[in-house]
């Protein structure tokens, strides 16, 4: 097993202590990250986002399809609109709505509920939201090509045969729309474990490595402490972690070809 060990050449007395205890400090956010509770949750809470991104994206584009077309504009314009935006615009903007004087505690208080510094309380929970309103114009747009795809005609034999709209969904839509499903959860899986600019600029991984992500790390260690080989190693590690993910939906995708 080949162990990567950061650079410890310091100079100086006074400077020798402080960069000794900036890498303990770092073995520390390591180990938080990689076995620590931090990083259950921020596991727990990719997972769980990448199942509601998916599921989400498809609601909507189930509901663009049958929906008035007031409903279809309006659904389109909040969601896309979140799309188009620059990842750093909507980072602030999020981050005013869900700090301590923002949209969110403004609306609670005005019906009676306690509010607080949400990037502070649950960071990770801020930054996933932030982050499946961002994506989730991405997956619907898949969704919205795969379902048009769909013969109407197969939906309304079911429908005489006596189908309700859920049974038709599971037997007969989704098994018709299974590639556009793993390619989607593909593309947001690979988007989530890239995702940099909007945690970075909400919370910057904090408080402490509350909501710190791979990409934030290797940015912390390469950048910040000088760490340069430390860095690209983490960077090596993701990209091996999205080649594995990937091999995996390319596997599905080629056994249901077959």
């Amino acid at each position: 097993m080949v162990s990567i060990k950061p650079n410890k050449t310091l100079s100086g007395s006074s400077g020798s202590h402080t960069n000794q205890g900036m890498l303990r400090g770092t073995n520390l956010s390591l180990k938080s990250l990689i076995a620590g509770t931090d990083a259950v949750a921020v596991r727990t809470m990719a997972q769980r986002k990448l199942l509601f991104l998916a599921s989400l994206g498809l609601g909507l584009s189930l509901l663009m399809r049958r929906s008035t077309k007031v409903v279809r504009n309006f659904v389109g314009t909040a969601v896309i609109g979140a799309w188009v935006l620059p990842e750093i615009v909507a980072a602030y903007l999020l981050s005013a709505f869900f700090n301590d004087d923002g949209t969110l505690n403004v609306m609670l208080h005005a019906v009676g509920l306690p509010g607080q510094d949400w990037l502070y309380a649950a960071p990770i929970i801020a930054v996933s939201l932030a982050n499946i309103w961002r994506g989730t114009a991405f997956s619907m747009l898949v969704y919205s090509a795969a379902l048009s795809e769909v013969p109407k005609e197969i939906e309304e034999s079911a429908e005489m045969d006596g189908a309700s709209g859920l049974r038709r969904l599971i037997f007969v839509t989704l098994p018709m729309i299974t590639r556009a499903i793993m390619t989607n959860l593909m593309l947001i899986t690979l988007q989530t474990l890239s995702v940099f600019g909007l945690i970075y600029a909400m919370t910057r991984g904090g408080p402490g490595t509350k909501s710190q992500t791979l990409p934030l790390y290797m940015y912390e260690q390469a950048f910040s402490f000088s760490q340069i080989g430390y860095g690209t190693a983490i960077a090596l590690v993701m990209l091996a972690i999205g080649a594995v993910f990937s091999l995996v939906y390319l596997r599905g995708l080629n056994s249901e070809a077959a």
